[in-house]
């Protein structure tokens, strides 16, 4: 079973940084893309960064210039880097993964990682 598993989040002051981790394991044959989502209490999810195999990257406009997002393929890990924090950046992130298991004609599925709560205080 592939497992997506974040780590990083904690409580910081506004203008803080914080780094999220995410790393995917179990019978992993490639990743396609990874991305981190968001979820404040009553919102819905959203996206806030995303990484393609390809290398290009992509952000919600909320977080563009703060937030920088990279993939480390030999470790099958995703990082969140987020500087200038704000108080609205406070949520549950969480990791995304498209990811073909087992061999290279298995179906692609999608992941979710259990989430890790970030909460910027003002």
């Amino acid at each position: 079973q592939v497992q997506l598993v974040e780590s990083g989040g904690g409580l910081v002051q506004a203008g803080g940084s914080l780094r999220l981790s995410c790393v995917a394991s179990g019978p992993i044959h490639s990743i396609n893309s990874m991305a981190w989502y968001r979820q404040a209490p009553g919102n819905q999810r959203d996206l806030v960064a995303v990484h393609t195999t390809g290398g290009s990257t992509d952000y919600a406009d909320s977080v563009k210039g703060r937030f920088t997002i990279s993939r480390d393929n030999a470790k099958n890990t995703v990082y969140l880097q987020m500087n200038t924090l704000k108080p609205e950046d406070t949520a549950v992130y969480y990791c995304y993964g498209v990811i073909r298991p087992y061999y290279s004609t298995h179906p692609i599925q999608n992941y979710w990682g259990q989430g890790t709560q970030v909460t910027v205080s003002s």
